[in-house]
C-alpha cells in the first residue's frame, strides 16, 4: 500500500474521529461563556486557553471539525453527483449533447468561483447548509469534464461495445459497464476536493460569509484570535494548524491515490 495513502489517510480518519468524539473528549459547552476566565492561556483545565468571551478553545475546536469535516464531505459529495451526471451523459452521448453540456461548463468556468460564491452567499444568506450548498454547486465543473473524457475513451473499448451487442440499455451500459472503470479518477477527485472544500468554507467563515456565531468552525474561530494575536496566540495557533493538518491530510491522499490509480506512475516507483 502507498506510504502516502496511509498517512493521509490516518491524518484524516483521526481528524474525523476527534470530531464524532467531541462529547466525550471535553466536558465542556462550545457556547458556555465565562468571562471572569477570558483569554486564559493553556493549562490543565483548558488545555487550548479560552478565548475573548471565556469560552473553551478545545471544545470549540473539537465541534469546528464537526462543521468543517461536514462541510467539506457534503460540498464534494454534492458536486461529484452534479459532475459525474453531466460528465457521463456528454461523455457516453456525444453529439449535440455533449455540445449544449460542454458549452454551459465553459459558461460556467468563465465566472469567478469566489465571485460567484460570494454573490449565492449574498443571496442566499450565510449558513451551514447554505455553505455546503453553494459550494457544491460551484465546483462540479472540473469532474464533469475529467469524467467526460474517461467516458469518452472507456466507451471504445471492446466490452462496451459488446454489451451494446447484446441489446443493454445505455443507461445500463453506463451506470454497470463504464462507471466502474472510471471510480479512480473520481476518488481522487473527491479527496482534493474535500481538502478545497475545508479551505472555502474557513475562508467564508472568516469574512463572516460562513458558518455563523454561536456554531463554531476554524474559520469564525480564526476570525475571533485575529484581533488578539498578540496577547492570545492560542486563539490563531490552534484553529490554523488544524485547517493545515486536515488540508495537509487530504492532499497526501489524494496524492496517493493518484499514483495508486495510475499505472504508468505506479511502475516508475517500482
Amino acid at each position: 500500500m502507498n506510504k502516502m495513502i496511509i498517512t493521509g489517510a490516518a491524518a484524516a480518519i483521526f481528524l474525523i474521529l476527534a470530531a464524532l468524539s467531541a462529547p466525550l473528549l471535553t466536558s465542556y459547552d462550545y457556547k458556555a461563556q465565562d468571562l471572569n476566565i477570558r483569554l486564559a492561556p493553556p493549562d490543565a483545565k483548558h488545555i487550548f486557553g479560552t478565548d475573548e468571551l471565556g469560552r473553551d478553545v478545545f471544545s470549540r475546536m473539537l465541534y469546528g471539525a464537526r462543521v468543517s469535516m461536514t462541510v467539506g464531505i457534503i460540498a464534494v459529495l454534492i458536486s461529484a453527483v452534479i459532475g459525474i451526471l453531466f460528465g457521463a451523459v456528454a461523455g457516453f452521448f456525444g453529439g449535440f449533447i455533449d455540445n449544449i453540456i460542454m458549452r454551459f461548463v465553459d459558461i460556467m468556468l468563465t465566472i469567478p468561483t469566489l465571485f460567484l460564491i460570494l454573490m449565492l452567499i449574498v443571496f442566499l444568506g450565510p449558513s451551514i447548509v447554505n455553505v455546503m450548498i453553494i459550494i457544491g454547486l460551484t465546483s462540479w465543473t472540473d469532474i464533469a469534464r475529467l469524467i467526460r473524457a474517461e467516458v469518452m475513451s472507456v466507451k471504445k473499448l471492446a466490452y462496451v461495445d459488446a454489451a451494446r451487442l447484446i441489446g443493454l440499455k445505455r443507461r445500463t451500459i453506463i451506470l454497470k459497464h463504464i462507471m466502474p472503470n472510471i471510480l479512480g479518477p473520481v476518488f481522487v477527485y473527491m479527496t482534493f476536493g474535500i481538502s478545497g472544500a475545508i479551505l472555502t468554507e474557513s475562508g467564508l467563515s472568516f469574512l463572516g460569509l460562513g458558518v455563523q456565531p454561536p456554531y463554531p468552525s476554524w474559520g469564525n474561530i480564526l476570525t475571533a484570535g485575529k484581533d488578539y494575536i498578540h496577547t492570545a496566540w492560542w486563539m490563531v495557533f490552534y484553529p490554523g494548524l488544524a485547517i493545515f493538518l486536515a488540508v495537509f491530510s487530504y492532499n497526501i491522499l489524494g496524492e496517493g491515490l493518484r499514483d495508486y490509480f495510475n499505472p504508468r506512475l505506479k511502475r516508475e516507483n517500482k
